[in-house]
């Protein structure tokens, strides 16, 4: 049986893959008394027992984190953002060619970041099929809600008193610095990172990344996109579908879920190619949980919440 560690237990993602996984009976999950929670040494051992460990915590937290672990065996998948494009770690998209291999005999994996893991399935498979080049000036918009700002946001939209603003949705990283940007070009192959607005909007979880395009941008035709689609995505976790309704396209269609869609709306001139999915699933706690059952050999959508294929 193995032995499950969250270093961070108490943060959104941390509470949800500890819901998740509390009631596998296939694992074993070591939790620090809450005063020990912080406690280096207690952290150390933890981590050091643990078969695979979660780290569940803000960049320099993870990269500590990192360097209390002594052996060689111990899998760590960090959520941060700290290591997703170093040298020496498996990004844990699954579903890019070969991915899945490099997870299942990786012991340091760097978990996606929410709103790179749309455009990454969006993009990265285009570009490796020529229908994009390398060199594409892309754009991106992404809404989210607003538990992908953690604690401090949960609370700043949940409090009784607050400011109108938040009544209506908001952009941010306007300065083009967003900590994602690194991730999106490298791991698609860009020599561009793409001009990136995300949104947050008053709504608890969901999240929807749309990709633009325009014909002349392709080196092939809206068909071959979606040829390119079906091939790489046929489920369970990330499918391509065709639309059901081109008027609207909830960002909170898949909250409280661990798959993605992805969809190709517009004309044979313009293009949207989107990913819709949950900011805490697929964007974060049930993509480390798949990554975890890659590793430990388990069914990869074990634990996680997954629509049907009708949807």
């Amino acid at each position: 049986m193995a032995k499950v560690y969250i270093d961070g237990s108490a943060g959104t993602t941390g509470l949800r893959i500890h819901e998740r996984l509390v009631g596998r009976r296939d694992l074993t999950l070591l939790q620090l008394p809450e005063a020990e929670r912080k406690n280096i040494q207690a952290r150390s051992q933890a981590l050091n027992e643990a078969d695979v460990a979660f780290l569940c915590l803000p960049d320099e937290a993870a990269v500590e984190a990192v360097s209390l672990v002594h052996n060689e065996r111990t899998v760590l998948i960090d959520t941060s953002t700290a290591h997703r494009v170093q040298a020496g770690w498996t990004y844990g998209f699954p579903e890019l060619p070969g991915q899945r291999e490099r997870i299942a005999a990786s012991r340091r994996i760097a978990n996606p970041g929410c709103h790179a893991s749309g455009f990454v399935a969006l993009v990265a498979p285009l570009v490796e099929a020529g229908l994009l080049a390398a060199d594409a000036r892309l754009s991106c918009f992404s809404l989210t809600g607003y538990s992908g700002g953690g604690k401090k946001m949960i609370a700043e939209y949940e409090a009784q008193e607050r400011s109108p603003l938040l009544d209506a949705p908001r952009m941010y990283a306007l300065d083009q610095q967003h900590k994602h940007l690194p991730e999106m070009a490298a791991l698609c192959g860009l020599v561009h990172a793409p001009v990136f607005s995300p949104v947050v909007a008053d709504y608890f979880c969901g999240m929807e990344v749309v990709v633009p395009l325009c014909a002349d941008m392709l080196c092939g035709t809206p068909a071959d996109i979606r040829d390119v689609y079906r091939r790489c995505y046929p489920g369970p976790v990330v499918r391509y579908a065709e639309p059901q309704d081109e008027r609207f396209l909830s960002a909170c269609a898949f909250a409280g879920r661990d798959d993605m869609r992805i969809g190709v709306y517009g004309s044979e001139d313009r293009l949207v190619l989107t990913a819709c999915f949950d900011n805490l699933g697929k964007g974060a706690s049930g993509a480390a949980i798949q990554n975890m059952n890659i590793v430990l050999g388990a069914e990869e959508t074990l634990g996680l919440h997954i629509g049907g294929q009708t949807e």
